[in-house]
């Protein structure tokens, strides 16, 4: 299916495993990004997602994603504030007797203003080191697996957000570092200072910015890539529907590609994305999940959602399989220049909201 042989594993119990880039971290190629059952995708119920972050460990799900500020990021949105820190309980929760079961990965960097009415970026040393502790007490863990700056902060060199990081390994504290929404020059700076394990950012049919420089520079340097978003937000499942709207809170209602102007143009291509999944015994999103494991880069793409059956398709993308021609095709359909409309709107563009 895939071209990216290298890297890969096999668990005892047979399933393709991948190691995290400079890590001794292994897991299965599709995780599980938990954003959306805190923000961002409309309401979300507390026992209806730890239901189904516990069904997904009985699924084999053993990548979580998740961030400190996920709950309390969508300031700008107007929607109900569930709070700094509620993913990470969230998870904390559903861990209790589980912790060994999954590779934990989780953020810092975007915190709120001291007036709570706006997100801010610290990459400051010792915010690094009082960011950690207190993750560590929300998901009742006494190490994470990989430790991501979730934004870097312009105002202090990456170098020194890196040092402090790699000091969390010494003691103990985390396993792994890794970057998010960098640019390849920083991702090179970083690397000098600590060897990166992982580089998370947006890359999908709809979304393929990091081709040209950002997927060749962690191949370079052995860093595992993270997609965020990697259904493009639920467009590339085929739900989304032209003339569709969406309500207060969900961060797709003022995102340029959703904007009734842009959105029927860049469902365009999905069509013919449905065309070839129903010829081929699949739903689209696993098509689309297909495509980006049939990339020639260590990738792990973490789907979001908060509903235990999505899971259990996204998974079943690893069982599609793909000619060349097919991956060809299915790029050639989704080129660039044919999805309008920027990634985000400018108040989100400025700060983490609508991140991975």
């Amino acid at each position: 299916m895939s071209g990216r042989d290298d890297g890969l594993l096999q668990d005892i119990e047979g399933a393709a495993r991948v190691r995290l880039g400079h890590s001794d971290l292994t897991v299965r190629p599709i995780g599980l990004g938990c954003m959306g059952m805190s923000q961002f995708y409309g309401p979300a119920d507390d026992g209806q997602s730890v239901a189904t972050l516990q069904a997904a460990l009985d699924l084999g799900v053993d990548f979580l994603d998740t961030s400190d500020i996920y709950g309390a990021a969508d300031v700008n949105l107007g929607a109900q504030i569930r709070g700094f820190g509620h993913n990470e309980q969230l998870i904390g929760q559903a861990l209790v007797g589980r912790r060994d079961e999954v590779v934990l990965a989780t953020k810092f960097s975007a915190r709120l203003s001291e007036d709570g009415k706006d997100v801010v970026i610290d990459g400051r040393p010792e915010y690094v080191i009082a960011a950690c502790e207190a993750s560590l007490l929300r998901l009742r863990t006494d190490v994470i697996d990989l430790y991501y700056c979730h934004r870097i902060d312009p105002k202090v060199p990456v170098e020194e957000t890196i040092g402090a990081m790699a000091r969390l390994i010494e003691q103990g504290k985390v396993r792994a570092i890794g970057l998010s929404e960098a640019s390849a020059d920083q991702l090179r700076r970083a690397h000098r200072v600590h060897p990166l394990t992982a580089l998370q950012s947006e890359y999908s049919l709809w979304e393929r910015s990091v081709e040209p420089e950002i997927l060749p520079t962690c191949r370079q340097l052995g860093i595992t890539f993270v997609p965020f978003s990697p259904l493009g937000r639920s467009s590339l499942t085929g739900a989304v529907h032209h003339g569709a709207t969406f309500a207060a809170g969900d961060f797709r209602a003022s995102n340029p590609r959703f904007a009734p102007e842009n959105l029927a143009k860049n469902l365009m291509p999905v069509e013919a994305l449905k065309v070839l999944a129903e010829s081929k015994g699949c739903r689209p999103g696993q098509l689309a999940l297909a495509w980006l494991l049939a990339q020639p880069f260590d990738i792990v793409p973490i789907p979001g959602t908060k509903r235990i059956a999505y899971v259990e398709q996204n998974l079943a993308a690893t069982n599609v399989g793909l000619s060349q021609d097919e991956i060809a095709y299915i790029g050639s359909i989704f080129s660039p220049e044919r999805i309008v409309g920027g990634r985000y709107a400018p108040v989100h563009a400025a700060h983490v909201a609508g991140g991975g």
